[in-house]
Formats: structure tokens, sequence, C-alpha cells
């Protein structure tokens, strides 16, 4: 089982670069930022969990920013997108942005997708909610043309180029894993379709993961796919937290890291290591 944090990297926050180098020198293998381009002054749309929209939600970096920046100063940490909101970009700059980072990393570049639950953000920026996972399904197989074609071309009902020529081309062949971020009913259907790993949160529950991840490995086998990769998002960091992430067969940890300046940070990441090496000694 392989352990990686998921965060979100604001100006508030431990520096990206700095985040990089903390993890690495600790051994964590991957590290997932969450993206929010903006929150409305006016929200209708109900957080997943309880209580206030927490600050970090409004403060969030770039991804692809906060990710070159740690690309930079490590040589083997995982780069991934936790989760990129897809429906809120534009399907052919963010093929370029995520090829370029896999270039900049010499193929470290992991991109977790999803549609998110932030209905008046997504509509800034053209989407219409009832379509989101619609519109998600095109953009990925889009960008999958254009990593994999000198002339890529794509025509759908969301989703329409003639061919075009865009370059770099990612350093992962075909290019790099689409990690299908969700809880919901229909993730492992989109996972199966244009997915090469799912990735739920830890509040889905360790017991309705392990039923899932039996679900997707009958499913997987009985479409002729080899073994799907799972990684659980925002797990807590306690052993017995882990464990039963173990039992149920999950293949990466993302423990939940607190957004917080970089000594406290680094505290925290050294609490989380002896938790992780508990597991890999």
């Amino acid at each position: 089982m392989e352990f990686g944090v998921a965060t979100f990297v604001t100006d508030e926050g431990i520096a990206p670069a700095r985040l990089g180098e903390a993890l690495e020198e600790r051994g964590f293998a991957s590290l997932f930022v969450a993206e929010h381009t903006h929150i409305t002054v006016e929200r209708q749309s109900q957080w997943p969990e309880e209580g206030e929209l927490p600050r970090k939600y409004y403060r969030t970096l770039d991804p692809f920013v906060t990710l070159t920046a740690a690309a930079v100063v490590t040589e083997r940490l995982l780069l991934g997108t936790g989760i990129l909101l897809l429906v809120e970009r534009d399907p052919i700059i963010s093929a370029k942005e995520i090829a370029s980072l896999d270039q900049v990393s010499d193929g470290r570049a992991v991109v977790g997708i999803g549609a998110g639950w932030n209905l008046e953000e997504m509509r800034n920026h053209g989407t219409d909610p009832k379509t989101r996972m619609a519109l998600l399904r095109e953009r990925v197989q889009a960008m999958k043309e254009i990593w994999t074609k000198d002339q890529a071309e794509y025509h759908g009902t969301f989703v329409n180029f003639d061919p075009i020529f865009c370059w770099p081309k990612p350093v992962q062949r075909p290019h790099p894993p689409i990690v299908v971020g969700g809880n919901g009913p229909k993730a492992l259907d989109r996972t199966l379709e244009y997915g090469d790993g799912w990735m739920p949160t830890y509040g889905l529950g360790p017991e309705e993961i392990a039923r899932r991840i039996a679900e997707l490995e009958r499913r997987a086998m009985e479409t002729g796919r080899g073994r799907v990769p799972v990684s659980v998002y925002a797990v807590p960091g306690e052993r017995e937290a882990v464990a039963r992430l173990a039992d149920a067969g999950v293949d990466r940890v993302l423990f939940d890291l607190p957004t917080l300046p970089d000594e406290e940070t680094r505290r925290t990441l050294d609490e989380l290591a002896v938790v992780a090496r508990s597991f890999t000694a």
C-alpha cells in the first residue's frame, strides 16, 4: 500500500515547493491537491460535509502551478490533482497543462478528475449542472485524443473541434493515469468507462469501500480489464482507519493534511509518517 496526502494548498499555508520537499523527505509517495477557481458570495449549494465552508476553499492556488513548484524540487513524488474540476476547464488547455506537468516532472503526473458539488461555481464557467457528467466524459475523451494523436479531433455534444496540433505530449504512455473521483452510485461506471483508477473519499466508509472494490474487480474482470487501483482521499491519520482500508484492498491512502503554516505542517507530516511506516516497515 502506498501513502500520500490530499490537501488544499493556499496562500496562507506551507508553500508548494516546501511541501513537496517535506513530503519526499519523509518517504511519502504522492501529493494530491484540491482546487476551486472561486466561491460565489451568494451560495445555495450544500457543502457535502457539516458546518461552515472552510476558509481554505476560498483560497486555493492553481493546481498546476502548485504541482509544478513541487515537481522541480522533488524526484520521486507523484503529483496529482484531487480533484481537477474538469467541468470548469477548457479541455484543450487542460490537456496542454497536464502534458506540460508530465514533461516537467519526467512522468509523475496523476489526473484525479470529477464534476464537483458547487453548482454556482460551475454555472459561472458556463456549465449546466444537469449535464455536467456528460460534459466530464467528453472532456476526458477529448484530452485522451489530444495526448495520443498528432492530429487530434473530437466531435461530441459538448466538445467539438476539427483536427489540431497540440504539443507537448505526456511522457507517460498512452497518457497520465485518469483517476475518477466520487462516492456516488455511478462512480464505478465512469471509472470503468474512461478511468484508470477510482478515488472515493474516506467518508464513504471502509465497509462500503470494500464492497465496491469487490464489485469493481468483478466488473473489470468481466470486461477483460486488469485490476483497477483504488486510492482513498482524505483519510484520517489514525492507524485503525488505515488498517481497515488495507483489509479492504485499497492501493493508495491519501491522508487528509490540514492547511497549516510551514512548521505546523511538518509536525503533522511527522505524525502521519509514523502511521505510514507502521504499515510499510
